[in-house]
């Protein structure tokens, strides 16, 4: 009985995450499941590199200027979901969920442990669920923001900072 209940009350939190998805018109990142652990390990199986996570906060003016302008354009969302598993987490948010390391917390206690602070903020993790890259605000356009997800992909987070990698850009190289 206690199994069915649960499975009911996940059933019913994974419809008001789906539409609470589809009402703000953010196709960019899912709703996650909470078992980070799980959906990198489905990520790595899909082909993709590893997990971006988007920190947000409901009604926040940035976070709505970003997906209007830059997440909500079919390139943006294409690249990052053809290399990355793509998930929204709620900086203030008190669903639980088990962090890359296994431990159960709650989203803003893995916000805050993160030292997450501007939003929106988007953290890249590689397929160890090693932190590789933290982009923290809006970017001025899509094309910034693209070149986020190729600091990664193209591996520049190796050798450069995303500062450095930015300043390159600007000066013609690369």
């Amino acid at each position: 009985m206690r199994l069915l209940r649960h499975g009911f009350l996940l059933v019913l939190l994974m419809t008001w995450l789906a539409a609470a998805y589809a009402a703000d018109g953010n196709k960019f990142a899912e709703p996650s499941l909470g078992d980070f652990p799980a959906e990198l390990k489905a990520a790595q199986k899909a082909g993709k590199l590893g997990v971006i996570m988007m920190f947000e906060v409901e009604g926040c003016p940035y976070c709505l200027k970003m997906k209007q302008q830059v997440l909500s354009r079919d390139e943006v969302q294409a690249y990052f979901q053809r290399h990355f598993a793509v998930f929204a987490v709620d900086f203030f948010g008190d669903l639980p969920i088990t962090d890359f390391a296994g431990q159960a917390t709650t989203e803003k206690a893995y916000a805050r442990a993160l030292k997450i602070r501007g939003m929106p903020s988007f953290v890249i993790f590689g397929a160890d669920g090693r932190e590789l890259a933290r982009l923290a605000g809006v970017t001025k356009d899509s094309e910034e923001f693209m070149q986020f997800g190729r600091y990664v992909v193209d591996g520049h987070y190796r050798t450069l900072s995303l500062e450095q990698y930015y300043s390159n850009i600007q000066s013609g190289k690369k």
